[in-house]
């Protein structure tokens, strides 16, 4: 168990009773001290959520076996997760939404930028085959945090992409999020490194169409 630092708590009553939804997150792991009421699962670099009605899904590299990406999965809808380096000064995100966008052009699609609860956000509108070869638009919603020396990617895929909601599960989700940069020297847009849970088993990684970018 997890507490905030500097961060204060709502003292409404909460429904789900292992996620606090206080709309100030993601967090620093430097933000987090004793004791707030939210169970986290302890990835390496992410602490997520564990909120009844919310799955969680590792996605490896099948070749390497390396975890690339934490998705938080309800039912008709998911968030990908994924966390890199960043520098001191900031600004990663505003780079990467510039490549997310022209990535998805070159694809076909379409990227629309809104403002919404984490500042700017990208709406794709991809065109993708599906498992049975018939076309199809993929619907994504990307949102980017930076923190100190980290930036989060948020991906919302399905009806989250489609009709976000503020009070969702996956909403509330992303809030909770804690980010463990570590003191490892490591190059803006690197991976943050994820791990395995005990006795937790790893799915395959999101194919690239789905995920038309990373910084």
């Amino acid at each position: 168990m997890f507490g905030r630092r500097t961060r204060s708590t709502s003292d409404e009553p909460d429904t789900l009773p292992t996620v606090a939804s206080t709309g100030s997150g993601p967090y620093d792991s430097s933000e987090i001290d004793d004791d707030d009421g939210v169970s986290r699962v302890d990835l390496g670099g992410l602490l997520v959520g564990a909120a009844e009605g919310v799955e969680l899904r590792l996605q490896a590299d099948q070749n390497t076996g390396v975890v690339s990406s934490v998705l938080v999965a309800t039912e008709g809808a998911a968030l990908e997760l994924r966390p890199f380096a960043a520098p001191k000064s900031g600004g990663l995100w505003d780079e990467v939404r510039r490549e997310i966008a022209a990535e998805a052009a070159q694809q076909g699609g379409t990227a629309s930028e809104s403002v919404g609860e984490h500042g700017s956000e990208l709406k794709l509108q991809v065109p993708v085959k599906t498992p049975d070869g018939r076309n199809a638009v993929q619907v994504s919603r990307i949102v980017g945090v930076e923190g100190p020396r980290w930036f989060l990617r948020g991906t919302f895929l399905g009806r989250a992409a489609a009709e976000p909601d503020p009070d969702g599960l996956l909403e509330r989700a992303f809030r909770d999020v804690v980010v463990v940069r570590g003191q490892l020297a490591m190059p803006p847009r690197e991976a943050i490194p994820l791990r395995l849970p005990p006795d937790a088993r790893a799915g395959p990684a999101v194919p690239p169409a789905e995920d038309p970018a990373t910084p």
